[in-house]
């Protein structure tokens, strides 16, 4: 019984779409994706003027000249679980351009124990097969100038996949967009994720879920929902570029991440919740880039039930050369105050530089 609950353990979030519209659906779409950006908290909504765009706000791909790609690797929980990121984009013409993005979640080679007790009551550890459960995010986005130079549009078409073995799948499909505006030294941005709300539709294995439906007695006897809904999501971002002297340059920028539910942000009411969150980058003549940043504020109810404010800082370090950008973060992704730090990688590389 206890390899079953163990299951149910891992399907749980799964169970509980039962609640069609959720507050918390599609998750790894949050974590973020580029070493450069999680490096300074996700605060770039208004900056973000490369590849990358298309997760972080699509309207930043008018910023790209050429032909640009990047690749990002994560582990997850003490590699746990594996995340990864490819994405590539090109200019259409001067004020409009295009990009395709894949995004991969996932926890591999899962023991299914399912059958591993036979039903004389045998233990056949051969009878154990391995699974795995991931999630996958197709992107493909649009983005080009508006009647004004300063302001730029973008929009973002997404599929949505996700696998649990053999026991369920789903497809989903939704829509993101974002704005900027640049005036001086100053950038603000808006991105709304989910906007016209993002549909789950889930297929259920009959078959393996009756395997498992007893591991807790009296409880998930009957299949749960197989739809549920993503809330929008929205981010603004305002961010100023000072000049330090001749050769250092200092970005920061201020992010709002707006949820429609009442969660444990840093405010928090029943109608929205919003976690602040800042970032810095110096970059030494466009070569050497440092960045920091701090985030995810959320009060932690204690064992005493009293409560506590936790925050998440973040380091980032880059380097670009001859079109080439090498990034490297320290960071939660797991956004869990006790979760174990991550090592993130990620490059990106601008064609422009190779035709010179």
């Amino acid at each position: 019984m206890k390899h079953k609950i163990l299951l149910l353990v891992l399907l749980t979030p799964f169970f509980l779409s039962a609640q069609a519209f959720r507050s918390y659906s599609n998750e790894f779409l949050t974590i973020g994706v580029d070493a450069a950006g999680l490096g300074m908290s996700k605060s770039i909504v208004a900056t973000t003027n490369d590849v990358n765009s298309i997760y972080w706000n699509p309207a930043g791909l008018v910023g790209i000249e050429d032909y640009q790609g990047s690749l990002m690797h994560a582990s997850y929980f003490a590699g746990i679980a594996n995340y990864n990121h490819a994405s590539f984009a090109m200019p259409i013409d001067k004020q409009s351009a295009v990009g395709i993005s894949v995004i991969r979640f996932g926890v591999d080679d899962i023991m299914n124990t399912t059958e591993l007790i036979d039903s004389n009551g045998n233990i056949d550890f051969n009878r154990i097969s391995l699974f795995s459960s991931a999630d996958y995010a197709f992107n493909f986005a649009y983005a080009r100038n508006l009647l004004f130079k300063d302001v730029k549009f973008g929009v973002n078409a997404k599929i949505v996949r996700r696998i649990i073995g053999d026991f369920a799948s789903s497809w989903g499909f939704g829509f993101d967009a974002g704005i900027q505006f640049e005036r001086n030294t100053w950038k603000f941005g808006l991105m709304a994720r989910d906007i016209t709300t993002t549909f789950n539709s889930w297929a259920i294995n009959e078959d393996e879920f009756n395997k498992i439906k007893d591991a807790i007695p009296g409880q998930n006897q009957e299949l749960p929902e197989t739809t549920e809904v993503t809330k929008p999501k929205v981010q603004l971002g305002v961010a100023k570029i000072w000049k330090l002297g001749l050769f250092f340059n200092l970005l920061t920028e201020v992010n709002a991440n707006i949820r429609f539910a009442k969660t444990n942000d840093l405010f928090s009411s029943d109608a929205l919740s919003v976690d602040p969150a800042v970032g810095f980058q110096l970059n030494f003549d466009d070569l050497v880039y440092l960045r920091t940043g701090v985030g995810n504020f959320q009060y932690i109810t204690e064992f005493d039930n009293t409560k506590s404010l936790s925050l998440q800082p973040n380091f980032g370090i880059g380097f670009k050369y001859n079109g080439i950008k090498l990034d490297y973060a320290l960071t939660n992704i797991g956004s869990v105050g006790n979760a174990l730090y991550s090592n993130i990688f990620s490059i990106t590389v601008d064609y422009s530089f190779f035709r010179r």
